[in-house]
């Protein structure tokens, strides 16, 4: 299975296992997400985010009510998008054009191996 969201943690993998982490294309992700390969792992709270990352590259996956809980297993990829420059949203509850414009994304794919 392949996930996707913001975040990897340690609690995303059981026991010892080895993971790849490899940069992806923007358009391979938004390609995935429009052929419904990507499972979403993200919170309701970072909206904001992902409008931006809809409007910066076109990439559309749905918000779930509650954060899914992952488990990596052997073989299951998670997709996460990395964001620098944008302000945290403290008296607002969306970005501007500006600001989306100016911060920095990338994609990466991490893979379970063994």
């Amino acid at each position: 299975m392949t996930f996707f969201g913001f975040a990897l943690a340690d609690s995303m993998f059981v026991g010892d296992c080895q993971i790849t982490r490899q940069a992806i294309e923007p358009a391979t992700v938004r390609e995935m997400a429009e052929r419904g390969e990507l499972a979403p792992c993200l919170n309701p709270s970072h909206a904001p985010t992902i409008d931006a990352m809809r409007s910066r590259f076109g990439i559309d996956v749905e918000i779930p009510e509650t954060p899914a809980r992952v488990v990596l297993g052997v073989g299951d990829r998670l997709v996460v998008m990395g964001v620098r420059g944008l302000p945290r949203l403290t008296d607002r509850h969306e970005y501007t054009e500006e600001e989306i414009a100016s911060a920095s994304f990338s994609f990466s794919v991490y893979t379970v191996v063994g």
